[in-house]
Order: C-alpha cells, then sequence, then structure tokens
C-alpha cells in the first residue's frame, strides 16, 4: 500500500496543516490501496503563495529555459511509465493493458505536445504596426478527476509550463497516487520551486479554497458540469480566468450507408473503453429506423463479446471495475432508471457480471427502444451504457444529436461525403468521422455546457497567456 501523507509545496513534501487521513480504495478489491492526507484552506495558501513567489522569476525564464525542463520531465517519464501505469490501474480500475498502452503515455502524449510547441509558437510577433506579446497568465489552481488522471494532469501542468506559468495542482482523492508519482517526476527533473505545488483533498475543502483564492490567476478544471458550475461561481469575485472540461453524452449517428457491422460495434467497443468513463464517449447511437433492429442486434452481440477482468489479469480488450462505490452505485440507478422508463435491455442489465461478488465491475449493457427525452439519454451515466435512438430521417438525426446540453464530441459514420455535411451542423467540439481519432494536439473542449476552452496544440498553450498589445514598439520614420 503506497502512503503519501505530504504535500508537495515550494519544492518540498511537507506535513499538512490538520492532520486528515483518506484511505485510497483499489476499486477492484474494495480495500485500500493508498492513503492520504486531506488538505484545507490553509495548505492552499501556503501552495499558493509558493507559486505567487515563483511566478516572478519562472515568468520570465526563457524558451531555452522551458525546452529543456520539459525535455527533462519527459525522459523521467518515459523511465517511471511502467510505474505509472501500475498506479493507475490499481487506484482506478484501469485493466493494466489500457493503463500501459492509453492511460499513462496519454499523460506522456500531452507533455510531448507542450514541449512541441515551443519550438514553433509566436510568443511576440508584430501586427499592424503593434508589438503583441503573449504572456504567461499568472498562478494557475487545477483540479483533476479519476478517469483518466494522468491525461488530465499532463494537458494542464505540461502548456502551464511552457507559457511560463506556476501552479497549485488538486488531483482527486479517489485517484491521487498517480499524481504523487507526478510530483515526483517533476522534483526529479528539477522544477524550480514554487512552480509546481500539489495539494491533495476533496472539492468542499481544498478545491473551492483554490478556486475563490484571491492570489489565483486562473482555474482550469476537469469534472462534472454540476461541479464546473460552482468552479465558476468560486472564481466570479475574482473575475479570474476559467477553463473548464466537463460532461458530455455525444452522439454517433450511424448512416444508413455504412457498413453497419464495422460502425456498430466500433461504437460499441468504443463506448465500453475504460469501462464507459471517458467524457467524450459516444453513449447515443443514432441509428435509421429502417435497419434499427438489425443494429441493436450488432450492438448487443458485440457487447456481449466484451468481457469483464480483474485489472491485474485483464487482456486487450477486456474491461475492469468502474473507478469507485458512487459511480457504481449511480450506473446501477440508471440502468434501472432507464428500465422503468421502458427502454428495452438487449445487452447487460443491472448487478454484476456472472463470476464478480465484490468489486465495482458492471455487465455492459445496450439499451433499445430510447428516446431522447429519457434520463438514461440526458444525463451522463459514465458507464458502459448504450443508448439506441431511431432516426427517420438526416435532419431529424442531426436535430436529436444536437438536443442535449452538452457538446463534448461527437462520431458519423458512412459515406464521407454525406458525413463532412453533417459534421459541420453538429454542436460539438469534437466530431470523429468513421472511428478517426484525434491525434497529438488535436484542440480537446466543448461546446455548451461540455465546457470552455481546450486543451492541446497551440490552442491548449493559449489559455495560459495573457495578450499585451503594443502601440509604439518600433518607433515611425
Amino acid at each position: 500500500m503506497r502512503e503519501q501523507l505530504n504535500f508537495y509545496i515550494d519544492g518540498k513534501w511537507v506535513a499538512p496543516a490538520a492532520p486528515r487521513t483518506h484511505d485510497v480504495i483499489n476499486p477492484a478489491t474494495e480495500e485500500p490501496c493508498g492513503r492520504i492526507s486531506m488538505g484545507g484552506s490553509a495548505d492552499i495558501d501556503k501552495a499558493v503563495a509558493a507559486a505567487r513567489r515563483a511566478f516572478e522569476t519562472w515568468s520570465q525564464s526563457s524558451l531555452d529555459e522551458r525546452k529543456a525542463l520539459l525535455d527533462k520531465i519527459i525522459e523521467i517519464y518515459k523511465r517511471r511509465l511502467p510505474e505509472m501505469a501500475e498506479t493507475i490501474s490499481t487506484e482506478m480500475g484501469a485493466p493494466m493493458p489500457l493503463a500501459s498502452s492509453a492511460q499513462a503515455p496519454a499523460g506522456l502524449g500531452y507533455l510531448i505536445d507542450a514541449r512541441k510547441q515551443l519550438d514553433t509558437f509566436a510568443f511576440e510577433y508584430d501586427e499592424n504596426g503593434l508589438r503583441i506579446i503573449r504572456e504567461p497568465i499568472g498562478v494557475v489552481g487545477m483540479v483533476t478527476p479519476w478517469n483518466w488522471p494522468q491525461n488530465q494532469v499532463c494537458a494542464k501542468v505540461g502548456p502551464a509550463l511552457a507559457a511560463g506559468c506556476t501552479m497549485v495542482l488538486k488531483p482527486s482523492e479517489l485517484a491521487p497516487l498517480n499524481a504523487i508519482l507526478f510530483a515526483e517526476i517533476l522534483d526529479e527533473a528539477g522544477v524550480p520551486a514554487g512552480v509546481f505545488n500539489l495539494v491533495n483533498g476533496d472539492g468542499p475543502s481544498a478545491g473551492a479554497a483554490l478556486s475563490a483564492h484571491t492570489d489565483v490567476d486562473m482555474m482550469s478544471f476537469t469534472g462534472s458540469t454540476r461541479a464546473g458550475r460552482e468552479v465558476m461561481k468560486a472564481c466570479a469575485d475574482g473575475i479570474k480566468k476559467v477553463a473548464l472540461e466537463l460532461g458530455g453524452k455525444s452522439p454517433n449517428i450511424i448512416l444508413d450507408d455504412a457498413d453497419l457491422a464495422k460502425a456498430v460495434k466500433r461504437g460499441m467497443v468504443h463506448m465500453a473503453g475504460n469501462t464507459g468513463q471517458s467524457c467524450n464517449a459516444p453513449s447515443r447511437m443514432l441509428a435509421p429506423r429502417s435497419k434499427y433492429d438489425e443494429v441493436v442486434a450488432i450492438a448487443a452481440e458485440a457487447a456481449n463479446a466484451i468481457s469483464v477482468a480483474l485489472p491485474d489479469k485483464a487482456e486487450r480488450g477486456q474491461i475492469g471495475p468502474l473507478a469507485n462505490g458512487n459511480q457504481f452505485e449511480k450506473v446501477q440507478r440508471l440502468i434501472q432508471q432507464g428500465v422503468d422508463e421502458g427502454a428495452k435491455v438487449a445487452a447487460g442489465g443491472v448487478g454484476r457480471p456472472d463470476g464478480f461478488d465484490r468489486g465495482y465491475f458492471v455487465r455492459p449493457t445496450v439499451f433499445a427502444n430510447v428516446t431522447n427525452d429519457m434520463h438514461i439519454a440526458r444525463e451522463e451515466i459514465f458507464g458502459p451504457v448504450l443508448c439506441i435512438i431511431a432516426y427517420d430521417s438526416e435532419e431529424e438525426a442531426i436535430r436529436i444529436a444536437n438536443d442535449t446540453p452538452y457538446g463534448l464530441s461527437a462520431y458519423v459514420q458512412g459515406s464521407n461525403e454525406r458525413a463532412r455535411k453533417i459534421a459541420k451542423r453538429l454542436r460539438a467540439g469534437n466530431v470523429h468521422i468513421n472511428g478517426a481519432p484525434g491525434g497529438g494536439g488535436t484542440p480537446f473542449g466543448g461546446y455548451k455546457q461540455s465546457g470552455l476552452g481546450r486543451e492541446g496544440g497551440a490552442f491548449g498553450l493559449e489559455e495560459f497567456l495573457e495578450v499585451k498589445a503594443v502601440p509604439g514598439w518600433t518607433p515611425k520614420a
């Protein structure tokens, strides 16, 4: 069991202001796998003060200094990647093949992308007689979730370091051990004292104190839409910048000229990946009514073929448990609510899979006869639960797809010409055509209640910069 009861503040591991411990639970066994301390406002004050002091020098660092530091971080991260994957798997339940091939490398990818931006990004340039200067925004508060923990930590820390910002990170208390390991990596890389600080804790205490802190210039938050609203409210008095990556209920439009067997199976497998705990998961499959029964049958067959396994025993393609007990109860409640509202269970359903009597394991589930006004079609379930909705025309498919408070991602399967036209009309930050993935540097973020701002590439770096215009930089002749 990993125990770290100190916080990383001003380049040192320091004891919390008040002792309060929290057990980290292994979701596969429901037993503790780690123990941390829970911080509060006094710890946040100390961390923010360290970040504010460090900003005076780090904000003036050269691009070469930032490049060298990121190069060192990347080198150490690569060396400790197996340890990172094992940590993530243990504390949030990702099967080891997924943790090793996607979860841990996702963080590395964002660090590499941030380093790459420093080779091409224009921090200063002349335009219309002005010198435009893009400068670090200041001290950044960061709150990250448990579902893709290193992905979200590095999507913030990487570009913030590249921009010249200093930061205080509060990771999810449900999966904090990977962030502690990440702090060790940064410490070994020689990140200057105070540039990066880590305080563990929950949202109501540490998270709220960070969002409301008068010396924090920006908050970058990833999590639920409900929690994102609270972050915005806490930031309002200080008029500070807020970047939010929130929930989703992404539509997956299956066109009538799609290769049904390929498109539907791909959609179900994607939905179940990471046990459905991805904010961009294609959770609403929209099927042409003329082929609806065929789509349901293919999806059900694909769901039944997805097996559940212990994370440390899993093979590629298998799924593990949900990440925590609260999520398990939520998914079970919403599956039952779908049944109660009249949706038909075509695969899966309530309860644990056969052979599991403990751990937060769920059955990959497919709902048919779903209408877009049902709770299971409106709420982000965050489990391996697919809702299939019928449509009669492309216009109706687009209307149903956009009929959601969310707008993080969308998917279209069918001929490229038709898919491109539909993609332009979908209100989402990412639209994937025929399963195409987003590569490194792809801007990621949402419309509507899925968030504000973007992560990844030049757009992600820009989030951490202020824009200064300087007339008279070059005097007129």
